[in-house]
């Protein structure tokens, strides 16, 4: 995302235009929408708003129009659909609130984004990393056999507490994008790790599960070190980042013959399409399967 417009720049914004926007990023709040969107949301429409300064009841498709042309110059076809979203739920907002008197925002105007199939590990990738895992420290082994067995966001993880664990019934309470909770399973043998873990270090229930080196909560940032080392150490001829372990997770488990919304229960996913996306990946049991009847 660009972010070459000066803070100054966002003073152009008049008064009630700026209330209008406050009133709509509390409806955001309000819906429990996460707090990496509502700030990309409202960056993305103060610097809308500041550099097309029309007061919102006469703002016509031609503004919105040219202000996309000038903006899209360079920008990739994801970061222009992510912009179109946002002036669309905003635009939407006015209209129920009254505050427009038509939809000044065309769906001929987004772009074509061809959908492309998630990133995952192979069985032969993912026995590697498995057994690079086995040598790193119990919190880190810990730590990738939960992202593997559980599906779970780096945020996720990194937001839970000793109380949301139960290791006997091997399952926690996350906390997922819009603030749903939810709970999830992770494997026998992540269960048994984790308890070694644990009982090497603080049982303080209000603890933090995984720690970094100072004793704090181990943040997003510090699990994608910890699965980019893992990845150099394994031999991969590409990055291991934590959604990398959520997607094998997937596939894995539809490999298994999981049901497509029992996977989408334990991803977290809302939209059931989001999920049926990993059946159009063929594993390397389904691709075996076809050499052996096809020749």
């Amino acid at each position: 995302m660009d972010n070459s417009l000066d803070l100054e720049g966002f003073k152009n914004i008049n008064k009630e235009t700026r209330g209008i926007l406050n009133d709509y990023l509390l409806s955001l709040n309000t819906a429990n929408k996460s707090e990496a969107t509502i700030t990309k949301y409202q960056w993305i429409l103060e610097k809308f708003l500041s550099q097309c300064a029309i007061p919102i009841e006469k703002i016509s498709s031609k503004d919105v129009l040219d202000w996309l042309n000038d903006y899209s110059e360079g920008k990739s076809p994801k970061t222009m659909d992510l912009v179109l979203a946002c002036l669309s739920s905003f635009f939407t907002f006015c209209l129920e609130e009254e505050y427009m008197e038509k939809q000044v925002l065309k769906k001929r105007w987004r772009p074509k984004i061809p959908q492309t199939l998630p990133r995952h590990l192979t069985e032969k990738e993912y026995a590697r990393v498995r057994l690079a895992a086995e040598s790193l420290s119990l919190r880190d082994r810990a730590l990738i056999l939960f992202l593997f067995s559980s599906g779970c966001r780096r945020q996720e993880v990194s937001d839970l507490n000793i109380e949301d664990i139960n290791l006997v019934q091997r399952k926690a309470k996350v906390r997922g994008k819009g603030k749903r909770i939810r709970t999830v399973h992770f494997s026998e043998e992540c269960a048994l790790i984790l308890k070694e873990y644990l009982n090497e270090r603080s049982q303080d229930e209000k603890a933090p599960l995984f720690l970094n080196r100072k004793g704090s909560r181990l943040m997003p940032t510090g699990i994608y070190e910890v699965t980019k080392k893992l990845g150099k150490k394994a031999g991969l001829n590409h990055l291991l980042h934590p959604h990398i372990c959520r997607h094998t997770f997937a596939t894995n488990m539809l490999a298994r013959g999981a049901d497509i919304q029992f996977i989408a229960d334990e991803m977290g996913h809302v939209n059931l399409n989001t999920t049926r996306i990993y059946a159009r990946i063929p594993t390397e049991d389904m691709m075996l399967a076809y050499q052996n009847k096809m020749g």
